[in-house]
């Protein structure tokens, strides 16, 4: 609460000044700092789905339901808010990047992003990028990857922006946003906390959500300076701190925990020229994480792992048509594991990739790329893409991509005692997609056809010595079909956007040619809005068909296919203030995302947001 009352003042002080600016704020013109600009290139060729803010605050529990709502990503959750893991393309989570200003950020122990751990609303934008990019984003950038991007604007004065969310099972999320920015200078702070107890009930699965409490606290501070029209310096650090009790199912079970607590920092200097432009950026993260068998006493395992990055990313243009790209990247992980058997262990990994774009004809692009990796230890592949994008007509865009990617082990994989293998080889896929966008009046479609193959998949598997224990064992091959609808009208002063995405996902073991485990054949998204000067109301869905929870489709232990329906209602008051009201779930539908852990049935929610 002292937290809270600490923000709340600071933005009342805030606002004060933002009315003394107000007057010169509009005779600037303001511009845009983005620390990665990557995402942008990429949704030349792949299929990128971008979420505002405001797209963001349609969910605000955490990001599964986020990505559940409006994403083309899986999401298998232990109970709401519980530990939560995304799959593209049927895929795995250590499959998937998580990139925070350019900058992957997968758990060099797990190999995954921390998806219920993560401030999510502090970011300015979000975007999901299905299909590999491993030349760029590094490993685990096989299935997709989830960007989290931060913002500074020039020449915008003072800004901030406040939103209350409280709902069913005392949950709580509010977030603080302020901001101030001259011709030279910005900066941004932002703050989040959520919380829970959680304890929703399913009657008719004799289920109780018990010790599913939740707790996330998380601050972002930005700031950029320009020293002159060509060079720019720019610094943000971001801090995570995360709870989750795991639910037990009788009163007999010890209740457990997991805690977090994650930072990352990076600065950048971006020196632009009228040929040429370079962006180095040197970042620092932590994570560190601890579990708890028994919440009464101390913890039973954890590690602490530190990431030492340097990237440099040097463009030039040689022509009108042609350009290059040289991205160079530095990476020293270091770990040290706690019950785990891992001692104190760090690895050296050196990037070394070129990508040249070649523009014949303005509506015609074609993009090639190359990198390889140095790590040590491991021997990894030369990786590549190649995309295409030809605009036939003003209705018609087709477009290709082929690439190679790959993921090493995790320090899990490699050092866990007992079960770590040090004659892990990496894992290594090859993909191709054809992007086909069609455009008719207010009309947007996209068709996305994919094939992908999957080598050496690394998994823990039982052993005759009674542990278990990681093997590069399967070859996987996905395939499938990704459609998205979206449509934009404005009826007078009124607005109305829809948008509604399909997925078919095929992803076998070529070993028995059964479907994967937690990969749905059949998701279906999809958001309808209609805005007015001071209204707007909203429905949100998604179905996914049933999903096998063993790998040879049993379909007695399958969970069942779901509908999910949300319906939410905004109102603005005096110009600065919007009310929120939404109901989640409102056909009161049963479902599980993992086997046994339920999710909640109807449930509300309530929210005030406040712009000055």
């Amino acid at each position: 609460m002292k937290i809270l009352k600490t923000l709340f003042t600071s933005v009342l002080l805030v606002s004060l000044a933002n009315n003394a600016g107000a007057q010169t704020e509009d005779t600037v013109i303001d511009t845009l700092y983005i620390f990665d600009t990557h995402i942008r290139e990429a949704a030349q060729f792949q299929n990128v789905v971008q979420l505002s803010p405001k797209d963001l605050r349609k969910n605000t529990t955490n990001l599964s339901e986020v990505l559940r709502f409006q994403s083309p990503v899986y999401i298998k959750e232990n109970g709401r808010g519980g530990t939560s893991s995304p799959a593209f393309r049927g895929t795995t989570a250590q499959q998937t990047a998580f990139v925070w200003n350019g900058i992957n950020i997968n758990s060099a122990f797990l190999g995954q992003g921390d998806i219920n751990n993560i401030g999510y609303l502090t970011a300015d934008e979000m975007d999901f990028k299905a299909g590999g990019g491993s030349v760029i984003y590094g490993s685990g950038a096989i299935g997709g990857s989830i960007h989290l991007n931060n913002e500074l604007t020039f020449n915008k004065g003072f800004r901030g922006e406040i939103l209350l969310n409280g709902g069913s099972y005392e949950t709580f999320h509010h977030l603080l946003k302020t901001s101030y920015s001259d011709s030279k200078f910005s900066f941004k702070f932002s703050a989040d906390y959520s919380s829970s107890k959680n304890d929703y009930k399913v009657p008719e699965k004799n289920y109780f959500n018990q010790n599913g409490k939740y707790q996330h606290t998380g601050f972002n501070f930005s700031t950029a300076y320009r020293l002159n029209s060509h060079h720019t310096v720019s610094w943000i650090t971001e801090f995570q701190d995360g709870l989750q009790h795991y639910p037990i199912f009788t009163s007999s079970q010890i209740p457990s925990q997991y805690k977090t607590e994650n930072i990352y920092n990076l600065v950048a200097w971006d020196w632009k020229q009228k040929k040429w432009n370079n962006s180095l950026k040197v970042a620092f993260t932590e994570e560190n994480f601890s579990y708890f068998e028994d919440i009464q006493k101390p913890k039973t395992s954890g590690g602490k792992g530190r990431d030492y990055i340097i990237k440099d990313n040097f463009n030039y243009e040689i022509s009108p048509k042609w350009k290059l790209d040289f991205i160079g990247e530095y990476r020293k992980n270091t770990g040290e594991g706690y019950q785990s058997g891992i001692s104190k262990i760090e690895r050296n990994a050196l990037s070394i990739a070129g990508l040249l774009h070649y523009s014949p004809l303005e509506n015609l692009f074609f993009e090639g790329g190359i990198k390889k990796d140095f790590v040590e230890k491991i021997t990894s592949p030369v990786l590549y893409s190649l995309a295409g994008k030809w605009k036939t007509s003003e209705f018609y865009t087709v477009g290709f991509n082929f690439s190679k990617n790959f993921r090493y082990p995790t320090f899990n994989d490699l050092y866990w005692q007992p079960g770590g293998n040090m004659n892990l080889e990496p894992e290594i896929s090859t993909q191709w997609e054809m992007n086909n966008e069609i455009h008719f009046s207010d009309f947007k479609f996209s068709i996305v056809p994919y094939y992908m193959k999957i080598e050496n998949m690394i998994r823990w598997l039982p052993t005759s010595k009674g542990y278990w224990s990681a093997f590069n064992t399967d070859h996987v091959t996905s395939y499938g079909l990704e459609n998205r609808l979206d449509y934009s009208r404005k009826i007078g002063e009124n607005e109305l956007n829809a948008n509604m995405g399909y997925s078919y996902t095929r992803s076998q073991n070529e070993e028995n040619k059964k479907q994967l485990m937690y990969v749905p054949l059949h998701k279906i998204y999809g958001m309808v809005s209609f805005r007015t000067k001071l209204w707007e109301a909203y429905i949100q869905g998604t179905y996914n068909g049933i999903t096998y929870t063993d790998s040879e489709e049993n379909i007695e232990d399958a969970l069942s296919s779901y509908f999910l329906l949300n319906v939410g209602i905004e109102r603005t008051l005096l110009k600065h203030f919007t009310l929120g009201f939404k109901v989640n779930n409102i056909f009161d539908q049963i479902y599980a995302t993992t086997a046994f852990y339920y999710m909640p049935k109807r449930n509300y929610n309530l929210s005030l947001h406040i712009n000055f």
